[in-house]
């Protein structure tokens, strides 16, 4: 790695086997790159600064064996960085106070390198991850939604799934560790009964959304104007339950669909987003979700080579090299 100009920064975490892909083929083009794990890294060797006054911003990243000018970045491809959780040894306020220091200081500077083009830019991830403001941008740019309700207001769940035909599932609106007994759990996407509805509504707010019959799902990964389609056949509401179940293949995306993809991402002004449809038998895409950092190697050995060239291709945009 150096940081010659058109340097390729990419945040993420050591176990990140996704962005290894990209970063074999940028080797093989000879574009230098520089990996950090800003949450690890700087709590083992390294250190950031950055200045600002009446002179020109600098940006110095350093490492045990190097010193790297961030200012010589050419894009940034925010992938899985580990969460800042403050160095080992403090007691819990001191960590947590660490911990938020970082959040604010090293992702601030991070967010703000000059002129360098970002997939995604993490505060547009953040923007873009709330299911509510998807829901809200699916439907102003011509998306088919399911009928939705978020609330706290278990009369409210009652009275949505007595106006649904069909059945009802519950989603949570965000994903994060879970425990039972001690044992990780996943929160999935899954039907409800109304008997399941109480009080316990109120505790947090919930979604529930109309069952869509589908008759397979789809995931379009988007890199820029780039659309990469992929049929998914799963006998589960919640196809990521079962992935070793579950058949791939190559779809075409609709044009009406690509349209409202591109403004969809322009609306939250995202180069990448992967978009979760379900398909019905007469042939309409109903949007579920766009995940702006969702992971894509699970694909078709051939659909997972055309993303990682696509944002290979991005991450080289307006580069000489």
């Amino acid at each position: 790695m150096d940081d010659r100009p058109g340097s390729v920064l990419v945040l993420t975490n050591s176990r990140d086997v996704t962005s290894d892909v990209v970063l074999r083929i940028l080797a093989a083009r000879r574009v230098p790159v520089v990996r950090l794990d800003p949450g690890i890294d700087l709590y083992a060797g390294a250190s950031l600064s950055a200045g600002y006054g009446t002179g020109e911003q600098g940006c110095l990243l350093r490492t045990p064996s190097r010193q790297l000018d961030l200012a010589h970045v050419r894009s940034v491809w925010v992938r899985r960085p580990s969460p800042y959780g403050g160095p080992p040894g403090l007691d819990e306020q001191d960590r947590r106070f660490a911990a938020a220091q970082h959040t604010w200081g090293t992702g601030g500077i991070l967010a703000s390198l000059p002129g360098a083009h970002y997939v995604n830019h993490p505060w547009r991830n953040r923007a873009a991850e709330h299911k509510a403001a998807q829901l809200a941008a699916a439907q102003r740019n011509g998306f088919l939604v399911p009928d939705t309700l978020i609330t706290t207001d278990e009369h409210e769940v009652q009275d949505f799934m007595a106006r649904q035909v069909g059945t009802v599932v519950y989603k949570p609106l965000w994903s994060m560790p879970y425990r039972v007994d001690g044992q990780p759990r996943s929160v999935w996407v899954r039907e409800v009964n109304e008997d399941e509805i109480t009080s316990a509504v109120a505790v947090c707010p919930h979604l529930f959304q109309a069952t869509v019959d589908k008759e397979f799902d789809v995931r379009v990964t988007a890199v820029s104007d780039r659309l990469f389609g992929t049929r998914i056949d799963s006998s589960d509401v919640d196809w990521r339950h079962r992935q070793d179940l579950m058949r791939c293949g190559p779809i075409a995306v609709p044009e009406a669909v690509a349209d409202s993809i591109a403004s969809y991402l322009g609306e939250f002004g995202l180069t990448y987003g992967a978009f979760d449809f379900a398909v019905t038998a007469d042939g309409r895409w109903y949007f579920l979700e766009c995940n702006p950092n969702g992971q894509w190697a699970w694909q078709p050995a051939e659909t997972t080579d055309a993303i990682a060239h696509a944002i290979c291709d991005e991450l080289q945009k307006d580069s000489d090299l």
